[in-house]
């Protein structure tokens, strides 16, 4: 699935939220601390995740935009098997 602009700029916003947290447990697990750094861990992974999969407020025009373009546009080469009726 293609990726448009606004999308690439969304995940980089994320991603420069969630390496620092990401890094910070890392740094933790190095240090012996298993359960904060895994919980820093499992949080970055979550926030990139949670940006990529959940649907916003802003999405839902999209997504019921393209499925009615589907529906009301038919495709030329489905109706070649049905005649016009002259007037």
């Amino acid at each position: 699935m293609g990726r448009g602009i606004i999308g690439l700029v969304g995940l980089a916003v994320t991603l420069a939220f969630a390496i620092p947290v990401g890094l910070l447990g890392l740094d933790m697990l190095t240090k012996g601390d298993t359960l904060g750094g895994g919980g820093f861990l499992a949080f970055a992974v979550l926030m990139v995740l949670l940006q990529e999969y959940l649907t916003t407020p802003s999405d839902v025009p999209g997504r019921v935009a393209g499925r009615l373009v589907g529906t009301v546009a038919k495709d030329p080469s489905e109706s070649e098997g049905e005649r016009e009726d002259p007037e």
